[in-house]
């Protein structure tokens, strides 16, 4: 399975609790991890979803996310 990459706008940790409970109903939490050092806040996902149903959860969460890879 490959990693799909996102960029995203999450600023910090609190960021990423959000992020937690909208990922954790379309995906388990260890599928995926968030770099909040990188300057883009990448989120790595290795799981067997559509990129679309990512972006929709991070945008119910009130988050952007772009798929860089």
């Amino acid at each position: 399975m490959d990693t799909m990459v996102f960029k995203t706008n999450a600023k910090c940790s609190g960021c990423e609790s959000a992020m937690r409970i909208k990922l954790s109903q379309v995906i388990k939490e260890n599928e995926w991890s968030l770099d909040l050092d990188a300057a883009d806040k990448l989120l790595h996902v290795t799981a067997d979803v559509a990129p679309a149903v990512i972006i929709e959860a991070l945008a119910d969460a009130g988050f952007r996310a772009e798929q860089v890879q």
